[in-house]
């Protein structure tokens, strides 16, 4: 309970209601003793607009992003307030405003949350309208607050400059161990797999997201303020992790093949499924040690467990006989060396946060360091690009304009209190997915009336001002800090917190309760039907896109194996980023299809088969990754002729996929070359022995390491060819369906 209350106090949710608490509180506090408690309120307005384009990043795009940000909701509030006295000039500017600032979305989640402090500027513009310099004194005080909490935001990030990294960096680790502590799941004899597969998708869709966090930050303050002992202390973890999370996908064994060779012999594989767990467990230690800023000592040590399994495998040899035991031998071996290198780069990690740095641990990890990241750059293209129905973005710009148009005509029409309310609701809510939509708007409903009852409740038995003022700013602390994390708790103090702030304003506080929750089921309601019968962008619509990626990437980041496998040498930039791609699109991938299964049961079209091949892709990247990993960390012989056929085979086999999503019809594989690959694969068994025997003179382990290599390559080139069959499978059936 302690270490969760803590957790929750030093996360960066917690940091930044506070920082956004502190930019609002000031000024009403500082001008309400000086009797200009308006003046004060108009700047806290400013920053709490602006807050929501501060996302961690380097501190270029940080300042750059709330400037942006202050200077389009001031200049927001400008254009609404000098055209509403003239409604036939009114209403296309107001349409105009809230279609563009929705478009800026299409600029990436910065862009998004920018948009989003402007289109919430528009709707608060309708609480009160200002003329003349009454107008430019409002605005400037907008504009004025969102300044004041760049400067509460950079103190922030001056005082603790490494902390968000850190946070980031400790949940990373934390999230890496739960995947490995799955791979160790997997060796349970009666796993259910199914289950387990599906928690690594969903894993693999968090893990993208928190490192193309983690590339902006680290490699981003890298480019532009250079490179600190702290920035590359974390910039090597990151690494090493990327590099694990590879390790543990690669590890792709047919568990029940090796459970039913191993039958007799269960304190091999209870040996190695030991060491998964202690690895996992070592992860997640450290992750709690980072987050706390504790000392890191190791509780488990895992240079035991990996001699545990060299002797398992010993006693398993000696039980069977060296010529009987060859073939477990070989599996368990490669199994061992996958443990090492994890070993290894686990150690890499522990060092980072208990001794002085070792250069050798970042030697040329640096390396073309700029090209992971993602452009931060907005042509005008781009917009005009996404002027399309096919564009989600355009769909969501268009539906949002004309729902705010509706509830505004809605406002006018009928006696409602504050209009506004209803405005901000559905900006709130409305997201471009049906699913997120018609959960915000429950979880809306639900805050809104808990909020409201618990306040009212509170202001019954509570009359002091102070005592109220202090309740709404720990009220609004708290409503931030969980706007991210639960949007329902985070919902309800909101709702404490603005009515208390109208308890100390009115008198009247049982109408401001009613006419809340009332504004509330009405936004929420005109932005559920919205996104069900305005345009709606329905995910097996952009399913295909998705799947068209995945493959794409799966067969680029091949490509490359095959190209390394070939050349030898250093791994190249070209490998690293084609391995990144295929991680982050069988995330995407992943995430639409959870997207999916949140929309009505009759939009859920072909809803197994698009799991079916997103478990298949995901497969295929284990395996693709399993033989890059091997080809990295062993010194392997020239490839064959034969070997570079039959991965042109799998690579035409992914490129006749992504031609089915085009909608382009292929035709079926000739029987003559069908009969070319099983010669192939006849060829690459027999090709090594003799090469080996025929060729220079060597001992019996270098044989036996030869021998262990041309195993692991063909055994996954016999089943990368299986997967992609039946990806092309798979994706005919998707599109006959």
């Amino acid at each position: 309970m302690v270490y969760q209350i803590r957790k929750f106090t030093d996360s960066m949710n917690f940091a930044n209601a506070t920082k956004v608490t502190i930019a609002a509180a000031i000024p009403v506090i500082l001008f309400s003793y000086l009797e200009l408690f308006q003046l004060g309120f108009t700047i806290a307005i400013g920053a709490l607009l602006t807050f929501p384009s501060d996302i961690s990043s380097n501190l270029r795009h940080k300042i750059n992003g709330i400037l942006v940000a202050s200077i389009i909701v001031a200049g927001s509030a400008l254009a609404i307030n000098m055209v509403y006295p003239y409604p036939w000039f009114f209403y296309p500017v107001l349409i105009l405003l809230i279609f563009l600032l929705s478009m800026i979305s299409v600029y990436g989640h910065r862009a998004t949350l920018v948009s989003f402090s402007g289109l919430l500027s528009v709707c608060l513009a309708f609480s009160q309208m200002y003329e003349g310099w009454q107008l430019l004194q409002h605005c400037g005080l907008i504009l004025a607050g969102g300044l004041f909490y760049l400067v509460i935001s950079l103190i922030f990030y001056y005082i603790r400059p490494y902390r968000y990294v850190e946070i980031q960096i400790a949940e990373c680790i934390h999230l890496t161990s739960k995947y490995l502590k799955l791979r160790g799941d997997l060796w349970k004899a009666n796993a259910d797999k199914p289950a387990i597969i599906k928690k690594q998708l969903q894993l693999q869709v968090e893990l993208n997201a928190i490192h193309e966090n983690l590339r902006e930050v680290l490699i981003g303050n890298r480019t532009s303020s250079g490179s600190s002992n702290q920035n590359r202390k974390m910039l090597i973890v990151f690494i090493s992790l990327v590099e694990i999370l590879e390790l543990a996908l690669s590890t792709s064994f047919d568990h029940d093949k090796l459970h039913q060779k191993f039958q007799n012999h269960p304190k091999v594989l209870a040996t190695y499924q030991n060491l998964a767990y202690n690895l996992a467990a070592t992860l997640k230690q450290l992750s709690k040690s980072v987050e706390s800023r504790s000392k890191y000592v190791s509780k488990h040590k895992l240079f035991d467990d990996m001699n545990a399994l060299e002797l398992a495998i010993t006693d398993y040899e000696n039980d069977l006989g060296k010529t009987a035991a060859s073939e477990g031998v070989f599996m368990l071996t490669t199994m061992l060396q996958y443990a090492e290198k994890q070993v290894e780069k686990i150690k890499i990690v522990e060092r980072a946060f208990t001794l002085a740095i070792n250069p050798q641990d970042f030697k040329g990890k640096d390396k073309d360091l700029e090209k992971f990241l993602t452009p931060q750059y907005y042509p005008l293209s781009t917009l005009i690009e996404n002027l399309s129905f096919s564009s989600t973005i355009f769909r969501h710009s268009l539906r949002l304009t004309v729902t705010i148009l509706i509830a505004f005509v809605i406002g006018q029409m009928l006696p409602f209190q504050n209009v506004y309310w209803i405005l901000l609701t559905i900006v709130v809510i409305m997201r471009p997915g049906y699913g997120l939509t018609k959960q915000r708007s429950f979880q809306r409903i639900f805050g809104t009336i808990l909020g409201g009852l618990i306040a009212f409740g509170i202001l019954l038995v509570i009359h002091n001002t102070i005592v109220i003022g202090a309740l709404a700013v720990i009220a609004m602390i708290f409503g931030f800090a969980f706007s991210q994390t639960n949007y329902k708790i985070g919902a309800t103090f909101v709702t404490i917190y603005v009515v208390f702030i109208y308890g100390i304003l009115t008198p009247n506080i049982v109408d401001v309760v009613q006419y809340r929750i009332l504004d509330t089921l009405v936004g929420a309601v005109l932005a559920f039907l919205a996104n069900y019968f305005l345009w709606p962008s329905w995910e097996f619509l952009n399913i295909p896109v998705y799947l068209e990626k995945s493959i794409e990437a799966n067969r680029n980041y091949l490509k490359e194996i095959s190209i390394f496998y070939n050349k030898k040498g250093e791994v190249s930039t070209s490998y690293k980023l084609a391995r990144k791609h295929a991680f982050i699109e069988i995330g995407n991938l992943m995430a639409s299809f959870q997207r999916m299964a949140q929309e009505p049961k009759s939009k859920q079209k072909q809803l197994p088969q698009v799991y079916k091949l997103a478990v298949l892709n995901h497969t295929l990247l284990s395996s693709s990754a399993s033989m890059g990993t091997y080809i990295q960390s062993h010194k392997t012989t020239s490839a064959s002729e034969a070997f570079n056929v039959v991965v042109d085979t799998v690579i035409k086999n992914l490129d006749n996929a992504i031609l089915l999503l085009k909608e382009n019809n292929i035709g079926s594989p000739e029987n003559t070359h069908k009969e070319e690959l099983a010669m192939r694969f006849t060829e690459l068994k027999n090709i090594r022995t003799k090469e080996l025997k025929e060729g220079n003179p060597i001992d019996e382990e270098a044989f036996q390491l030869k021998m262990q290599e041309a195993q692991l390559v063909i055994e996954q080139l016999i089943w990368l060819t299986n997967l992609t069959e039946n990806i092309v499978k798979a994706t005919k059936e998707l599109k006959n369906a």
